[in-house]
């Protein structure tokens, strides 16, 4: 199942070894994001004190700098070298993920010393994960046969879902009895082998594999090429669709797991296990539907639009579940509320990623790494200002509410109407190429956006 030579002396794409080796710098990315966003943001939240607002600015700083996605992947398409932007993009990461342990951990006695190392942390991860996520998704769109990319995709996404599965239960344990100290040497063990694992991942795969530019290199100027990218109806309906998904989905980032610390008395290691849970939920959800499209299709059952709005309505109704947890007090299932959103999140996500991987190759394949880098780039704003959003409401609702827990009751049941209101845009949004087909097909394709959240 190697990779064969085509007349003109290039290989015909990627073998199945080689697509899976690529998956796991995308484990890796995830096994470092995951700590980021769960373990960091909870323990400036609950062991500092520090208002919620603080993790939720930073978090906006690391998605900010993801607007460069599509200046990215413009310089993929355009110069063809991937490999140095993943390794490079690694390297960042890793360092930025250690920085930010580092920070917190500096916090606890130097506020000010703690937050400005916080601030060039967090720029880091978010340059980053955006130039190795980009380039990653890049060179496999580039080096995949067609007929496998589906099959390509899902191998990648899963291995992604998987880093932040398996990492956040393994640091929760690990970081019980919490300590500063214990933060850092967690974080630096995660970030050392996460970045030794990508480059013996990628190490010499693009070299043996070494195509043209689809449609030929990338002439024309950036400017030129987005412009052109965001004048198509389509790819300009769907970023919109992304942006309010992403949005519901990203306010209750940073605050789910502070809430279940201040609602009912979970400690680090605890909340970071249920953060892994949802993750867990993630990829049942993903999987569960791919099944079901797979083994059963039809115009109903494997239409794309229907689990596109049936997982953002699932979501609406998990939110709303764990708002009302706070008033039920500890006998509350919350370990099955969380799990139900993350499933619902991956049911959505089987759909919308469908419908991406369709609309990616929609215009002209010369542009494709500037097409998924401008929804890349929907995806940063939507989650920077998701977590910002969300953190500002909860500090805002508990000026009013009797409760902490009650604050943070009422921004779930906010991002509930957004997911509500994704679902409608959800309705309006045409058919993906391939349609049925492709939701056919769902289990082995889940789609070409592979950038970590």
């Amino acid at each position: 199942m190697g990779a064969g030579f085509t007349s003109s002396g290039f290989t015909s794409g990627f073998s199945w070894g080689q697509i899976a080796r690529l998956g796991l710098v995308q484990t890796a990315l995830g096994a470092v994001v995951v700590l980021i966003t769960s373990t960091i943001n909870r323990v400036m939240v609950v062991e500092l004190a520090l208002p919620a607002l603080v993790p939720g600015a930073l978090l906006g700083l690391h998605y900010a700098v993801q607007m460069l996605r599509p200046r990215w992947g413009y310089g993929s398409d355009r110069h063809g070298r991937r490999t140095p932007w993943i390794v490079g993009g690694m390297a960042a990461l890793c360092l930025g993920g250690f920085g930010a342990a580092c920070a917190t951990a500096l916090a606890e006695t130097q506020l000010a010393a703690g937050m400005g190392l916080a601030v060039l942390a967090f720029l880091l991860v978010g340059m980053g994960a955006g130039a190795a996520g980009t380039s990653l998704l890049v060179l496999l769109a580039g080096g995949v046969a067609e007929a496998r990319r589906g099959a390509a995709a899902t191998i990648v996404w899963v291995m992604m879902i998987a880093g932040f599965a398996v990492t956040a239960p393994l640091a929760g344990h690990f970081l019980d009895p919490f300590s500063g100290a214990r933060l850092m040497a967690v974080s630096g063990t995660v970030s050392l082998l996460a970045f030794a694992v990508a480059c013996l991942a990628v190490s010499g795969v693009e070299g043996r594999i070494t195509a043209p530019a689809e449609g030929g290199p990338q002439k024309a100027p950036f400017s030129a090429v987005l412009r052109k990218v965001l004048a198509e109806p389509a790819a300009r309906r769907f970023t919109v669709f992304i942006f309010v998904s992403m949005l519901a989905y990203s306010a209750q980032e940073l605050i789910l797991e502070p809430y279940a610390g201040l609602a009912f008395a979970m400690t680090p290691g605890a909340t970071t296990k249920l953060a892994g849970l949802q993750h867990g939920g993630v990829l049942a959800g993903m999987l569960a539907v791919a099944a079901v499209t797979a083994g059963i299709g039809g115009p109903v059952l494997g239409s794309l639009r229907l689990w596109t709005v049936a997982g953002c309505l699932g979501s609406a109704v998990a939110l709303l579940a764990i708002a009302m947890g706070a008033t039920l007090g500890p006998d509350f299932p919350m370990r099955a509320a969380v799990f139900a959103l993350g499933f619902s999140n991956g049911v959505y996500a089987v759909a919308a990623i469908g419908s991406m991987m369709g609309l990616a190759g929609a215009g002209g394949p010369a542009e494709r790494g500037t097409r998924m880098g401008v929804w890349g780039a929907a995806q940063g704003v939507a989650f920077g200002a998701g977590g910002f959003l969300g953190t500002l409401a909860v500090d805002l609702a508990r000026l009013v509410a009797t409760e902490p827990a009650q604050a943070y009751a009422a921004v779930f049941a906010a991002e509930a109407g957004l997911f509500v209101l994704a679902a409608l845009i959800a309705l309006r949004l045409a058919p993906a190429p391939g349609g049925n087909a492709l939701a056919r097909t769902a289990c082995f394709s889940l789609g070409p956006e592979l950038e970590a959240r």
